[in-house]
């Protein structure tokens, strides 16, 4: 199967290792929240075929297995329950692995994510890493992680002789890029994927660019996310995480990651039920 420009052959042994109920109907029901951008998207408006960097590992993970993801729409708040209902075998959807959620399913994480700097194409105004927006007008979602980070990091910057960050928040993130297109904030800071898709895809990727603070390559404050995996089934969650690990080795993993303006949230290592809290 080619996924992303990528043919991604079946190996037999982890074909060999899947649970007899999961061979036998040569599927694995997937559950995702969509659309989630870029994770999880629909191709066009109107239409109901799937696309997104979720959609794609999972695509590419199956045809690694042998068997077919079969994605289905399912509300956010509904998909761990409905996993544990037997409804779905796993989930794909952005899922912050925690402990909580590790009582119930287990995970196989597949990216690291938090919070990113979004600045003009060219970074203009030399941004690097959160000490760069102190004295500095900056954009944000209002009630969001990222408006909580920038309050928390004002004291740090009191401690440099630059000022605090002049919070500008913002009803919708649409409107905090407004604010840095037209040069009235020096930075938008969203979520990380959000801000290497938003950087890919605006104007054709002529806007914006992502920041890369060498400190904290996913992301301020990143969290794993996981494939969720029914408890029951055992066999499943390790050939899953096996099939991940030889994505990342030959190297798939990275370029799907990279179709989606994210190469920085990918794991270098499949890891199971890592939760950092």
């Amino acid at each position: 199967m080619t996924v992303a420009g990528i043919e991604v052959r079946p190996d037999a042994a982890l074909h060999a290792g899947l649970p007899d109920a999961v061979k036998k109907a040569g599927r694995v029901r997937v559950a995702t929240d969509i659309p989630y951008p870029p994770f999880e998207m629909y191709v066009s408006e109107g239409s109901k075929e799937m696309t997104g960097l979720d959609y794609d590992l999972g695509q590419a993970i199956g045809a690694k297995l042998g068997v077919r993801f079969e994605f289905q729409a399912q509300k956010f708040e509904g998909i761990v329950p409905a996993i544990q209902a037997g409804k779905y075998d796993a989930a794909i959807s952005a899922i912050t692995d925690n402990k909580d959620r590790e009582q119930v399913v287990d995970f196989v994480d597949y990216s690291a994510s938090g919070t990113g700097l979004m600045v003009a194409k060219g970074n203009p105004e030399k941004i690097v890493t959160l000490d760069d927006l102190c004295g500095r007008s900056v954009a944000v979602q209002t009630g969001t992680n990222q408006q909580k980070l920038l309050e928390k990091h004002q004291d740090a910057c009191r401690t440099t002789n630059r000022g605090p960050i002049h919070i500008q928040a913002f009803p919708k993130d649409s409107d905090a890029q407004l604010a840095l297109r037209s040069g009235k904030a020096v930075a938008d800071v969203l979520t990380k994927p959000a801000a290497g898709w938003t950087a890919k895809t605006a104007d054709g990727g002529a806007s914006f660019e992502v920041v890369d603070d060498p400190a904290a390559a996913g992301g301020y404050n990143a969290s794993p996310n996981g494939i969720a995996i029914a408890k029951n089934l055992p066999q499943l969650t390790d050939a899953v995480q096996k099939a991940l690990q030889e994505l990342i080795d030959d190297g798939s993993l990275a370029k799907i990651y990279d179709k989606y303006g994210v190469a920085s949230i990918a794991v270098k290592q499949a890891t199971r039920n890592g939760a950092v809290d």
